[in-house]
């Protein structure tokens, strides 16, 4: 009877290695922005949704933004002893460009959790809910400016070519909103108190914000505003609007801004970004 024969085979050793939470949080932004169609529709049907049966549908608040322009320019024009043309173009801008800014802050605690049934349901990329909601502001935006426009041509006011700074200015400042909205609604996602806190921040950076008076006013103390972040981050796009000066001093503080943005979300969204579906 013969001996069974043993045949040893010796097998490669496949080792898997799990990506980094670094590299998955990469993959997540890049296919978000190759899903553009797709938050660039979510973000369209959130403002459709939104003014659903309404006569106006957003154009509700550019009328409301242009009544407020009006009036505002108006009394604080004569309150300053500004000419109104001198004054009603800064205030047009300034308080356009502050909307978009504080709305978007204000509302990035729900970038998150007013996306539950999504997230719950469907498994896409978490940069996706960041880049329908900054596109969502982006519309919004892009209506009021008919505003802007509309002074333009009531005080025949030509700001010049260099009104072209204003596109990548805009593109900076979205970027740092873009940021800033990631982490806040991360951070909001875990703690629902964060919205409060930073809706009454947000109210108190208006006054203390040039939106409605202009630095010069403060005199000697004007200094003061370069150390506010959120009047860079109108001023460069505010300025070229304006017809005024390269704000280079405003630039060099939003590049920094920029940076310590993107380090403080880049760590939030690779630490954090497995915990979002947990938190909601």
């Amino acid at each position: 009877m013969s001996r069974p024969v043993t045949i040893e085979i010796e097998l490669p050793d496949f080792q898997y290695e799990k990506p980094s939470q670094g590299r998955l949080a990469a993959k997540d932004m890049i296919d978000g922005l190759r899903a553009w169609r797709l938050w660039s529709t979510l973000g369209w049907n959130d403002i459709v949704q939104r003014y659903r049966r309404s006569m106006l549908g957003p154009f509700w608040l550019t009328a409301s933004m242009a009544i407020m322009v009006l009036a505002l320019g108006i009394v604080y024009s004569r309150l300053f002893k500004t000419e109104l043309h001198d004054f009603l173009p800064f205030l047009c801008v300034g308080l356009l460009l502050w909307g978009y800014v504080s709305a978007t802050i204000s509302e990035a605690g729900t970038l998150f959790t007013g996306s539950e049934s999504y997230i719950k349901q469907i498994r896409l990329p978490y940069s996706i809910y960041a880049f329908r909601f900054i596109w969502s502001r982006i519309i919004i935006l892009a209506h009021n400016f008919i505003i802007y426009f509309g002074v333009l041509i009531y005080f025949q006011f030509s700001p010049g070519l260099g009104v072209l700074m204003a596109i990548p200015a805009l593109v900076l400042l979205t970027f740092n909103l873009t940021l800033t909205s990631l982490y806040l609604g991360m951070v909001s996602a875990r703690f629902r108190d964060i919205p409060q806190i930073v809706g009454s921040v947000v109210q108190i950076a208006f006054f203390i914000t040039p939106v409605m008076w202009k630095p010069e006013l403060l005199g000697v103390d004007s200094t003061i505003v370069l150390l506010n972040p959120f009047f860079h981050l109108l001023e460069i796009v505010r300025a070229p609007l304006l017809g005024q000066s390269f704000p280079a001093e405003s630039y060099i503080a939003v590049l920094i801004l920029t940076i310590f943005n993107s380090a403080i979300a880049a760590a939030f969204f690779t630490r954090f970004r497995s915990r979002i579906s947990y938190w909601i």
